[in-house]
């Protein structure tokens, strides 16, 4: 169970920066005995590339609109990277399936890139960088926290994942409830404002 629950907090994280997941599962294994963590994520090579991707990523992410369109080309690389993940913690572990593993860790990673996507789009709505830059960094420190967590704690990790997890989830209703009536209001405005031109365009 301890393996199931750093499944799912792995997954929940690499839907939100997969690659930042991969460095800090492998930097733990390479400067640690953790029998839950999979050897393969410490190697070298495994390291670097995830190094590279998570420098490029850290940039792209805060970025307005670049950062849209770098989470919709992630689509398949988090959940995928997050099911991987799963799969190599179940394989480490005698008592769990490595299909099960796989599937936990996928799912709560597709769920929490969901979250991320589309919270990034409604705050892309706003034309100010900063409460972009904000939630970027917010997030790559709440991945970081809880990953590092889960490595001693997993039960407690994976409770926090779900949490967050539902937060998110209230938090992109909100903003996109927010966005909608921004956006009708505006509309309502240029309605009443283009109205009067009309009708003054229009002959006698």
């Amino acid at each position: 169970m301890e393996s199931l629950a750093l499944a799912f907090s792995s997954g929940w994280a690499s839907g939100i920066n997969s690659y930042l997941v991969v460095l800090v599962l492998g930097l733990a294994d390479r400067v640690g005995t953790f029998a839950s963590i999979p050897d393969v994520l410490g190697r070298w090579e495994v390291l670097t590339v995830a190094a590279l991707m998570y420098v490029f990523e850290f940039v792209a992410d805060k970025i307005p609109y670049v950062d849209s369109a770098w989470d919709v080309v992630s689509t398949a690389i988090r959940p995928l990277v997050g099911g991987v993940v799963g799969v190599l913690i179940a394989g480490d572990s005698a008592s769990l399936n490595e299909l099960l593993g796989g599937v936990v860790g996928g799912g709560s990673a597709l769920a929490s890139h969901s979250v991320k996507t589309g919270t990034r789009m409604a705050v892309n709505t706003v034309p100010e960088p900063f409460s972009n830059i904000g939630i970027s960094v917010g997030e790559d420190v709440a991945v970081l926290a809880v990953v590092w967590f889960a490595i001693e704690h997993p039960y407690a990790a994976a409770a926090i994942a779900a949490v967050l997890l539902v937060a998110g989830l209230v938090l992109l209703w909100l903003a996109w409830r927010t966005v909608r009536r921004g956006w009708a209001r505006f509309r309502a405005w240029r309605e009443r404002r283009s109205g009067p031109g009309r009708s003054r365009d229009q002959p006698a």
